[in-house]
């Protein structure tokens, strides 16, 4: 299909239900519906949820696909039909067999985003964002001067944290008020409006090429929010959630019992109020078990009043009251009861009766049948109390390992003495009335105009299923105390629909609509635990205001199809993925190759193909505002290697504010309330400043400009190369087009250089090809300066580290590289190498290579003779003024001359009709002979392995080791001579 649209097909096949299979796609490609060989000759009915021209998206809402014939009969082999995607999002498909659904999945479409005054397209792999924690920003006024760090410094996409008024926590994702612009970015002279705001993100995007997203939080809300407090139906309450009673009741008895250790009154019995060791920790759970639990006894909030549910038998059995049974294997059990009253539980009278039936209606045999239930409803309470000892058992298990982390841990926040700011654990449920005590606190959960305000904090569950909602009946979490504790934020109860919570639904829907309209793209926070078809409903929302709306968001899901799911019904744009996870520098490289680009080497695709698998697009990057500092886990001299390896990815990439400056803590989100330095170009900066001496700030100017030039200029193949030691990672981007490649070679120091040894003798380096230039060369070092001080107003980094940088120099000029050699190993392999000198830990060295002059001309001149098959060819090729008379004349010209046994020759001809004539089929060694000598039986092979560019193929690794298939191909057709000889030549 030469200059044709790009065309995937999706062949549909019988029961394939593919919901955890994500498939990407571009605007203005067609996605094609054909029949795979178990639906061929079946009444098959496509249906879709992507609207028809000029329709507004309803995301339940599907219609009809109409099925095309091209050859005008009613041929299964080649009816397709069909969807011209111009719109970006997430649409569903399925299809069915008469009445009956067979199968289906979803597409995802990405959106196109444009940035400047001419609004230029700006390539998802071309993204280099930057977050900003907004509350760091100060006074809106002085914004400008904070982000033109970002700007100067090459990012072309912003991240603010929320900007909305922030609850009592100071947390930068706790909201008081999702509509509210936060007030303290105004000031005595000027309210800051969200008309303000929108019209930054404008100017940004206009006169500084940048674009801005920012966070929708819908999990929570902070717990002073006011808007909560007139709709307390918004959370989970001990009203419309009763099943949380027995959990709040043992919360109000650890709170009790944090008061009680925290004045003092346990250091007799072995817990002080800093708790510092595993005596301390015996001493605690033997308090909980011996003290707490028999006190609050949480098993009668599941069990039967006994003597009630006797009485309650015995007067129907002496009314002569019979049951039956609707099933023969029913059998007796408690039935929970649903306002979870203490021995509130009931059993089936009904099934108790035609249970235990008395011998007679005399009082000894209703007495005796009485005792016999009796027994029953005692072994059911009993097994219920051992239920409630394993939750306990949890509980404690869940509480004391919480206790270690806050408290004991090295790696954890050691929080100190046990006090009511600093209790010893998280509050799982707001309590916004006089304490009393545990017994009159009680009463009240059964009072409705109390109990409603009793509402369940956020969290999140380690290892919990990110599809289950973990506060709904039926979860344990709260009893178990399982859920890491946000005590600033209430989670919101959303129910299945709008009608459930239609305030909630509609105070979300606007503060979606805000963001939308003000901003490029939102990054969803908490995704994994957010209610998906809230999710769902809210990005549909801010897809009808914005169409293009990127979307981001991070998954801790561990699970790549759990990630489809969330990918392929939210219609994400970008996953987040961490560099910090990488425990070494081989698995930070081997990342980089996980997470973007083609493998070098791949197929060239065709326009029309089927339709594959893919992996999430990413925004890979070096540092979240969730990860600790990676200056305290690995060293300063890490920094700029390992946002050089970052940034080769062949996707979306990105830090955090504080990186590039080298803010040796973390930048809480929490509790951190200094403002960012500003931009100043000087030399001599003074304190709340910053220019290109401060940090790695040059070498990210140099970083970002490189991987967007890469994302741009068609460099989408990556390859992680071997490593050259335990350091030192060479990463290859690599343009199909142009055969040109950029090698990065960065030597890491997850270790810190001044305390751990680093050998000086740094292995020789051979990179295949030409090095045109070396684009980048820097350094990591040391220089006089003051030892750091925290300032007080500004986040400042270590003011001892910068680094040399030198961009565009040849070989001989670098003060990296001692010598660079040229070596011919064989006849096709033209190789450089590189002996370094100075690559100390923190260098990087980048090098932009091309194939030697004799080979890039071999190549122009082939890519020259393609261009009559595909105009892909044309990028990179050379005329050909010598070429023989045979390749000039059309390949269309020189089949046409073949007969339908010359056509038979070419294409197919098996193992047999081979051996009459005294050949064979290509055998590919280490698989098998090919099923035809001809073209075909190459294609054959192709067709499956060429869509997945599976380069492991031992197909692909005859053609890398030798000639061998390419000279048996037109010798075979040369032997053939005529019009077959033609086309072999």
């Amino acid at each position: 299909m030469p200059g044709g649209k790009e065309t995937r097909l999706l062949h549909l096949s019988e029961m394939e239900k593919l919901d955890k299979t994500l498939f990407r796609l571009e605007q203005g490609f067609e996605l094609q519906f054909r029949l795979g060989p178990t639906l061929q000759g079946k009444p098959v009915t496509v249906y879709t949820n992507y609207p028809t021209s000029g329709e507004v998206f309803d995301r339940h809402k599907f219609r009809t696909l109409s099925w095309h014939n091209p050859t005008g009969k009613e041929d299964d082999s080649d009816k397709y039909c069909k969807v011209d995607l111009q719109i970006s999002g997430s649409y569903q498909y399925y299809f069915s067999l008469g009445n009956e659904k067979s199968g289906g999945g979803y597409i995802v479409v990405d959106p196109i985003l444009h940035v400047g005054a001419d609004n230029h397209v700006l390539p998802l792999d071309c993204v280099t964002l930057q977050t900003f924690l907004a509350k760091c920003l100060g006074p809106f006024h002085e914004w400008e001067d904070r982000l033109k760090v970002a700007k100067e410094t090459g990012y072309n996409m912003i991240h603010f944290t929320p900007l909305q008024k922030l609850g009592l926590s100071r947390s930068c994702y706790s909201l008081a008020d999702q509509l509210e612009v936060n007030p303290e970015f105004s000031n005595h002279n000027k309210k800051c409006t969200w008309s303000d705001i929108g019209a930054l993100v404008e100017k940004l995007k206009n006169e500084w090429n940048m674009l801005c997203i920012t966070d929708v939080v819908y999990n929570h809300t902070a717990t002073n929010s006011e808007w909560l407090r007139m709709h307390p139906e918004c959370g989970y309450n001990l009203v419309n959630s009763p099943h949380l009673k027995p959990a709040w009741v043992l919360d109000r008895a650890l709170w009790h019992l944090t008061g009680m250790v925290a004045d003092g009154k346990y250091i007799a019995k072995g817990v002080p109020p800093l708790i510092e060791n595993d005596q301390h920790l015996n001493c605690l759970r033997k308090i909980i078990y011996e003290d707490i639990y028999p006190k609050i006894k949480l098993w009668e909030f599941f069990q039967v009043d006994v003597d009630k549910a006797v009485q309650q038998f015995k007067t129907l059995l002496t009314q002569g009251k019979m049951g039956t049974k609707s099933d023969p294997n029913q059998h007796l059990q408690i039935l929970q009861d649903p306002d979870y009253r203490r021995l509130g539980c009931t059993v089936d009278m009904n099934i108790a009766l035609a249970t235990f039936i008395p011998h007679s209606n005399g009082p000894a045999a209703i007495e005796e049948c009485c005792n016999w239930f009796r027994k029953r409803i005692e072994e059911l309470n009993a097994e219920q109390y051992r239920q409630a000892s394993h939750h306990q058992e949890q509980a404690v298990n869940c509480l004391v390992g919480t206790v270690v982390y806050e408290r004991i841990a090295c790696d954890g926040p050691k929080l100190g003495l046990i006090s009511r700011k600093h209790p010893l654990v998280t509050r799982y449920f707001t309590y916004p009335f006089k304490e009393l005590t545990v017994e009159e606190e009680e009463t009240m959960i059964h009072e409705r105009d109390k109990a409603c305000y009793f509402m369940a904090h956020n969290g999140w569950v380690m290892g919990d299923d990110p599809l289950r909602n973990f506060a709904e009946p039926g979860s344990n979490v709260y009893l178990r105390r399982e859920l890491i504790c946000w005590g600033d934020s209430v989670k919101l109860r959303y129910g299945n629909k709008p009608e459930d919570c239609p305030y909630l639904w509609a105070h979300m829907k606007k503060y979606t609509e805000i963001t939308a309209k003000y901003f490029h793209g939102v990054r969803l926070d908490n995704c994994h635990s957010t209610p998906i078809h809230v999710a769902e409903y809210m990005l549909d929302t801010a897809r009808k205001l914005r169409a293009d709306l990127y979307v981001v968001a991070e998954l801790f899901t561990g699970n790549e199809e759990l990630d489809n799911i969330f990918v392929n019904r939210l219609g994400i744009t970008s996953l987040i993925r961490e560099a910090m996870t990488a425990y070494n520098s081989h698995e930070e490289g081997r990342l980089v190759y996980r997470f973007g680009g083609e493998p070098v080497g791949s197929f060239v695709q065709p326009r029309l193909r089927p339709l594959m698998p893919a992996i999430a697009h990413a925004l890979f990057m070096d540092i979240t505002h969730d990860n600790e500092c990676p200056i305290q886990h690995r060293s300063a001299y890490d920094a700029l290697p390992s946002a050089m390896i970052v940034s080769m990815a062949c996707c979306a990439t990105g830090s955090t504010k504080g990186y590039d400056e080298l803010v040796p803590h973390q930048i809480s989100v929490v509790s951190e309330e200094r403002f960012y330095a500003k931009w100043n170009p000087a030399a001599h900066v003074s304190s709340g400043e910053v220019n290109f001496q401060t940090g790695i700030l040059a070498g990210r100017l140099a970083i970002n400009r490189l991987h967007q030039e890469l994302g741009a200029k068609g460099f989408n193949q990556a390859r992680r190369e071997d490593q050259v030691d335990e350091d030192i990672v060479a990463v290859t981007r690599h343009c199909p087009n142009t055969h040109q490649s950029v090698v990065a070679v960065c030597r890491t120091a997850f270790r810190d250089p001044k305390t751990c040894f680093y050998s000086k003798e740094v292995p020789e380096m051979c990179i295949p090809g030409k090095i045109d230039e070396v684009v980048l060369e820097a350094r990591t070092i040391e220089r006089s300066a003051s030892p750091y001080k925290k300032d007080l107003r500004f986040i400042n980094g270590l003011p001892n580290f910068t680094m040399e940088l030198r961009e565009h120099i040849q070989i001989k000029d670098s003060k990296i590289i001692k010598q660079a050699g040229t070596a011919i190993k064989g006849p096709n392999e033209f190789v450089q190498e590189i002996e370094f000198e100075r690559l100390t830990p923190g260098s990087v060295i980048v090098f932009r290579v091309s194939l030697d002059p004799k080979a890039q001309e071999a190549v122009g001149i082939l890519r020259n003779h393609l261009i009559q098959f595909s105009s892909h060819f044309k990028s990179g090729s050379l005329p050909d003024d010598h070429s023989a008379p045979i390749l000039r004349t059309p390949f269309s010209s020189i089949a046409s001359k073949l007969t339908l046994a010359d056509l038979n020759q070419v294409l197919y001809r098996c193992e047999a009709e081979e051996q009459e004539d005294g050949g064979g089929c290509y055998n590919i060694p280490n698989w098998s002979p090919l099923k035809y000598a001809g073209l075909q039986g190459l294609m054959s092979v192709m067709a499956d392995i060429r869509p997945k560019n599976d380069l492991g193929h031992p197909f692909c690794d005859n053609l890398r080791s030798g000639d061998w298939m390419i000279d048996y191909v037109s010798n075979r057709l040369i032997s053939r001579a005529g019009a077959c000889a033609e086309v072999s030549k």
